[in-house]
């Protein structure tokens, strides 16, 4: 059997009007609100809430990830769109004798892009302010040497913005030893619709999926499959939603960040499609059904591989979930860095998750986990037919 094309064909879909100022709202609530990996139940709460006005139900685990229903006209095998809550951080592994706090960082991220952040540290007794500086900052007492500090988290250090001298002063003042650190997002939007912020990754994607959930239940319209929401909690640490689906889930798409940087091909103003990141290929499948659908609905898109990359995808993959993954994204510069992405970007992306709720079931013999080759599709395998190019992919132009 050969590929017989998006399961969509016939099928009427909508394009939706994704409400941009409501988007850019909830994206800068969510950005106030603190939610390094380990500390997110505020976030949890926030998110909660905003789903409860949305009228979507929802449940949650023991640590808090988050599973909303969006009931469709079919049931069972369901699809599921995940994004999550927690950000990158730091903690606090050192109470040093001059009262400056030793950092480990939480998630994956340079030391370099740690210098100069204004953070809150949570303590057992409340909060404190700081600012995380290299362990040689002042040009006026170390000349050249300041540009010669290494770039690592041994050479960063917490200063709090307090009398603090010693390690007994901190100790006074209720700092530990696994307190968590969090890094201002300072977020700005500009005139020309870009966004810059820390923790774009993936507070831009929940806001997105947000937006587009909330355009979905404004035109009155039921998925065509059963469609879970996922918020995870600890993607940036690796488990990300291992733990959050149930067997009944065939197809999970995971919304987050692309990488446009040179030796890459992702965009900052529209969807790009992940073809594999770390982890390997992607589902062949469900990945082209995206790629038809933003073709198709003329979605500025492009195609990309991530080399040093790992998404929720991968981690229901590896917890053993027999399911088919896709990767789905809005462009980020400077990604785990100083972030920026653009609002045509999130738009663009809301307006392909609507979409793909009212679509089919990519493969209609998912409804059974086990089964007979009868209905197991086929990728493409026959040469391909000679004449002029296509259009490709990328169409952000």
């Amino acid at each position: 059997m050969n590929y017989a094309g998006p399961p969509s064909a016939g099928v009427e879909l909508r394009r939706l009007p994704i409400d941009s100022e409501y988007l850019t709202a909830i994206l800068l609530r969510l950005l106030e609100i603190d939610s390094p990996s380990g500390y997110t139940d505020r976030m949890v709460h926030f998110v909660g809430e905003e789903l409860s006005r949305l009228g979507v139900p929802f449940e949650l685990t023991r640590r808090g990830a988050i599973r909303a229903d969006l009931e469709g006209e079919e049931r069972s095998p369901d699809r599921a769109l995940v994004v999550h809550l927690d950000t990158l951080g730091a903690m606090v592994r050192s109470l040093r004798p001059d009262g400056r706090l030793g950092l480990a960082p939480i998630g994956t991220w340079s030391s370099r892009f740690s210098e100069g952040a204004r953070v809150t540290v949570y303590t057992d007794r409340g909060t404190r302010r700081g600012t995380i500086l290299p362990v040689k900052s002042s040009g006026h007492t170390f000349g050249e040497e300041i540009d010669r500090v290494p770039i690592d988290w041994e050479h960063v250090e917490l200063r709090i913005d307090e009398r603090c001298h010693s390690d007994e002063d901190l100790k006074r003042l209720g700092l530990n030893i696994g307190d968590i650190v969090a890094v201002d997002a300072s977020p700005e939007i500009t005139e020309s619709g870009h966004i810059v912020a820390r923790h774009l990754d993936d507070k831009a994607g929940v806001a997105t999926l947000l937006a587009a959930t909330r355009a979905v239940r404004s035109a009155n319209l039921r998925p065509a499959v059963d469609c879970h929401l996922l918020f995870t909690i600890s993607e940036e640490v690796g488990s990300g939603a291992s733990a959050i689906l149930h067997g009944d889930v065939a197809e999970l798409v995971s919304v987050d960040n692309s990488t446009p940087a040179p030796g890459q091909n992702s965009i900052e103003e529209g969807v790009t499609v992940a073809m594999a990141d770390s982890t390997g290929p992607f589902d062949w499948h469900l990945t082209h059904h995206l790629l038809d659908l933003c073709r198709d609905h003329d979605i500025p898109h492009a195609r990309d591989v991530f080399r040093h990359y790992r998404c929720d995808a991968a981690s229901a993959i590896e917890a053993g979930n027999d399911i088919r993954t896709a990767l789905i994204c809005f462009g980020v510069d400077g990604s785990h860095g100083h972030e920026r992405t653009h609002i045509q970007s999130l738009l663009s992306l809301a307006d392909l998750i609507a979409l793909y709720m009212q679509t089919p079931r990519v493969v209609p013999r998912d409804r059974h986990e086990l089964g007979s080759l009868k209905g197991f599709p086929t990728q493409p395998a026959e040469p391909a037919e000679p004449g002029p190019p296509g259009p490709t992919d990328d169409t952000s132009a």
